[in-house]
């Protein structure tokens, strides 16, 4: 034992195991085991699948951390775009409603949403149909959105049931709309994280279980938000946790991501709680994060858009 404590007490060792310690716990609170796992799997990307998938690396940020103005203390939760009318939807959980934002980031529209306990997942469905999940009733409601809509009430909706009643408030978080194969995919937020798809009859309703889909190699400390990209059908898997944003291909296997801390990707600061992700017809994607701030990643080599002088 005495042998063990000198040999200890040597400065050069104390040293080598301080630094050990550290580097080890920076890794841990930054994610990085992560990231090199993710990094690892990109390196065996061809040039060709490459063109054929999102591929984060080549996104920067042009818009970040724009405050939803009246937002402050509402906690905004999960993103989707609308291509019909080319606008962005929202959900807030402290005082339940939908939020329709235009494509910089400016408040278009506020909807109260009644009989709503944590709605937590938004998704445009197809002709006109939003889907809302309520993570703490377990449920999706389903309405028809128009123009003229200015509250929505759970009592009115095609209400169905999600099952899980032991997941508390570690259920489903993450919901998006498949269009290419009309099913919707939603994410459990993690004990464990799971992802499922849900086969859809017409747009907006659903038949048959949850099928499970191969979720074992997203290395994800939770699933905050999903969204599909209609032009490759891959698949963004947002994470709050890791902060990371990953694209999975068909068969649930990672092919590219972003870091969401600063210095990375354009961005001045770490995105604080990334909660919901889109992505348009343009490959423009859009994120926002607890509290109310907002952000837009566009390629590098893609065209100027509407959002490009947004403060």
């Amino acid at each position: 034992m005495s042998f063990s404590l000198s040999f200890l007490r040597r400065p050069r060792w104390l040293a080598t195991l301080f630094l050990l310690v550290a580097a080890t716990a920076f890794g841990k609170a930054w994610h990085l085991d992560d990231r090199a796992w993710f990094w690892l799997q990109e390196q065996g990307t061809s040039d060709a699948e490459r063109a054929a998938s999102i591929w984060l690396p080549g996104y920067q940020a042009v818009v970040q951390a724009k405050p939803l103005s009246g937002l402050d203390d509402d906690e905004t939760s999960d993103l989707t775009y609308n291509p019909a009318s080319k606008t962005l939807f929202t959900v807030t959980g402290r005082n339940p409603k939908l939020v329709e934002l235009s494509l910089d980031g400016q408040i278009l529209r506020r909807i109260p949403l009644h009989g709503f306990s944590n709605p937590e997942g938004v998704a445009m469905l197809a002709d006109g149909y939003l889907g809302i999940t309520d993570e703490r009733r377990r449920t999706l409601s389903v309405f028809e959105l128009t123009d003229l809509t200015d509250e929505l009430d759970a009592a009115d909706a095609m209400e169905l049931d999600l099952g899980f009643p032991d997941s508390g408030n570690k259920g489903f978080e993450g919901i998006a709309w498949d269009p290419a194969q009309q099913r919707l995919l939603l994410g459990k937020e993690r004990s464990p994280l799971s992802l499922f798809s849900w086969s859809s009859i017409d747009g907006q309703r659903f038949d048959g279980a949850l099928e499970p889909l191969p979720s074992d190699r997203l290395y994800l400390r939770n699933l905050s938000a999903l969204s599909v990209d209609p032009r490759t059908g891959h698949t963004l898997v947002l994470s709050a946790q890791s902060n990371l944003l990953l694209e999975i291909d068909e068969h649930g296997e990672p092919v590219s991501f972003i870091s969401l801390i600063g210095g990375l990707n354009g961005l001045d600061r770490r995105i604080p709680r990334a909660e919901g992700v889109a992505i348009d017809e343009q490959g423009t994607i859009y994120m926002v994060s607890e509290p109310n701030l907002f952000y837009v990643f566009r390629k590098e080599d893609a065209p100027s858009a509407t959002v490009a002088d947004a403060g």
